[in-house]
Formats: structure tokens, C-alpha cells, sequence
């Protein structure tokens, strides 16, 4: 094949791929915003924009193989608030072994809340959309039970997370985030369970005559998801200092929008990672744009609701156009 047809084939390639307009998308975002507030692209400003991702971009990757599987999780703000709470209270009662204990327990409440949003989701054959939503209430509820509805505040005592910087510059958090898309990115491409995990997203049916144990994939993804939960409430712990029931209170949505921004359709499947991260960093420009721009915070909301909307259209015209395609 000539070198000419080998650049034509990667040029339609690339174009195929979502993430490609994302960052081009990105890059003009980011030029307007620095345009009209030169600011933006100080390396302070830039290095916050990172920092302000992290947490969202581990939210987003157990989110990505999850919606993979045809799978969602509404539940994850609720999951990471009560998480959250349950770290600071146990790190204020001052137990043996330093911050082990209240990290481990809190990560286990993550794993085991996610784990009961998907054994309830199979066991009933309902939606896990409808499970999760009902969760939320239960985590809300045993969180406000927990703390009487006071804020759990630890400032001083757990900061090496949420606020080192490498070389004064480069957040630890953001390199935290890094590899969990890595992980996901393993699983996904080199894993047997990430081939199993876009079989049973593509055609559970299909794949369960292959032999693959649908309702354990999902398990163990649900079960995947809740150790990123698990991380994601610690380094938020370390960066606010703080938590409460309401802590992370909609990073569903703007988990769910980044995903399905980078190309991972609701009805499962397909999905890549890089899209997911290009997803999230778009929804960090966007919010640190706004604010350059000092756009009114009540639109500020507007916008990530309709940025929502236009994910949730896209993934329905990816659909319709694979439907008619066939």
C-alpha cells in the first residue's frame, strides 16, 4: 500500500473518531477565552483547570465501562458524599494506624454501595437507572443519619491528595486521575474481562451463548466502579478539607455528559477512554472559561445542562445512523 493511501486511511480514521472534535473544539474554546482574558493560559490558571478535572475524570472512567455494558450509575454524587463522611469521621476519631483504617473502610462503603446499586438491578431485572435513583435517597438518608447533618471537617490532618504539587506546579491529583484513565484503558483494550465487558454491552444474549456470565460481568464492573468512587471521595476529602451528605451533589451528570460527549453511546457497546478524558477536560474548559468570562454562575449551570442535552442527542443520532446503516 503506498504512503499516499496509508495518510488517506488515517485521515478518515481520525475523523471518525469523537474525541478528535473534541479537542478541536477545546482548542478554539480555549483561544477565544484566551483572547479576551489573556489570563487563561497563565500555567497557574492551566494547572487549575487540571486539578479541577481530577476527581471528575476517576468519576468518569468507573462511569465508562459501566455505561459500556449498557449499564448507569446515578447514584455516584450520593455514593461519594456518604464515602466522604464516613473518611472524616473516622479520621477525627483518631483510630490506630493514621489515615489506613478510615481510607480502607471508606473505600469498602464505595465497593459495597455500588455493588448492592447492581445485585439489586439484577436480582429485580430492573434498570439500573431506577435502582441507582432510588439509592440515592437511601445514601443521603444514612449519611444525614451518620453526621446528624453536620459538616465533617478535617483541615490539617489528610492535604497530601488533594493538594501536593509536583515541582510546585503540576497537581498530584490530575497524574492521580491519569491513571485511572490508564487502568480503565488497560482493561478495555489488553484485558479478557474488557473484551467481556463490550460483548455483553454490544449483545448479552450473544454473548451469554459464547459463555460469558453476563450478570458477573456486570457485578464486577459495578464492583470496579465503587473503587473509583472510593478513590474520587478521597482525594475530594483532601482537597476540600470537608464533607458532607451533599459533597460531590451532581457529578452524575457531568460524569454521564462527559462520557457519552466522547462517544460511549447510553444503549452500550462501544466506548473508548480517550474519549472520556477529552469529554471531561472539555466540561473543565468550559467551567473555567465561563468564570474568565464572568459569565453569571446561575448560567453557568444553564450551559453544563444543555452541553448534557447535546450529548444525550448525539448518542441517539450515533444510534439512528448505525440503525439505517444496517
Amino acid at each position: 500500500m503506498s504512503e499516499q493511501k496509508l495518510l488517506a486511511r488515517g485521515r478518515r480514521s481520525l475523523f471518525k473518531n469523537q474525541w478528535f472534535f473534541l479537542l478541536i473544539a477545546e482548542i478554539v474554546l480555549a483561544v477565544i477565552t484566551g483572547i479576551v482574558n489573556p489570563r487563561f493560559f497563565s500555567v497557574s490558571n492551566l494547572m487549575n483547570i487540571l486539578e479541577q478535572i481530577a476527581v471528575l475524570g476517576i468519576v468518569s472512567s468507573g462511569m465508562t465501562m459501566l455505561i459500556i455494558t449498557g449499564e448507569i450509575d446515578i447514584s455516584v454524587g450520593a455514593n461519594i458524599g456518604i464515602t466522604a463522611c464516613v473518611m472524616a469521621m473516622l479520621m477525627n476519631a483518631s483510630l490506630p494506624g493514621g489515615y489506613f483504617i478510615p481510607l480502607l473502610v471508606g473505600v469498602a462503603v464505595a465497593v459495597l454501595n455500588s455493588f448492592m446499586v447492581g445485585i439489586t438491578s439484577i436480582a429485580f431485572k430492573a434498570p439500573s437507572f431506577i435502582t441507582s435513583l432510588a439509592f440515592i435517597s437511601v445514601f443521603k438518608g444514612i449519611a444525614l443519619a451518620l453526621t446528624r447533618g453536620s459538616m465533617q471537617t478535617i483541615y490539617g490532618k489528610f492535604e497530601t491528595l488533594g493538594l501536593t504539587r509536583l515541582g510546585g506546579v503540576l497537581p498530584l491529583s490530575f497524574l492521580l486521575g491519569l491513571g485511572a484513565y490508564f487502568l480503565v484503558f488497560f482493561i478495555l483494550n489488553f484485558a479478557k474481562f474488557g473484551r467481556r465487558i463490550y460483548s455483553v454491552g454490544s449483545n448479552p444474549n450473544a454473548a451469554y451463548l459464547s459463555g460469558i456470565s453476563v450478570n458477573k460481568t456486570k457485578i464486577i464492573t459495578f464492583i470496579l466502579n465503587g473503587l473509583f468512587l472510593g478513590f474520587a471521595a478521597m482525594i475530594l476529602l483532601s482537597k476540600i478539607g470537608a464533607a458532607q451528605p451533599s459533597t460531590a451533589s451532581g457529578i452524575e451528570l457531568k460524569a454521564i455528559g462527559a462520557v457519552v460527549i466522547g462517544g460511549t453511546p447510553l444503549s452500550g457497546g462501544k466506548g473508548r477512554i480517550i474519549g472520556t478524558f477529552f469529554g471531561v477536560l472539555l466540561m473543565g474548559i468550559i467551567s473555567n472559561s465561563l468564570n474568565m468570562l464572568r459569565v453569571n454562575p446561575y448560567y453557568q449551570e444553564v450551559t453544563f445542562g444543555v452541553l448534557i442535552i447535546a450529548s444525550l442527542a448525539l448518542s441517539v443520532l450515533s444510534n439512528y445512523k448505525k440503525k439505517t446503516s444496517v
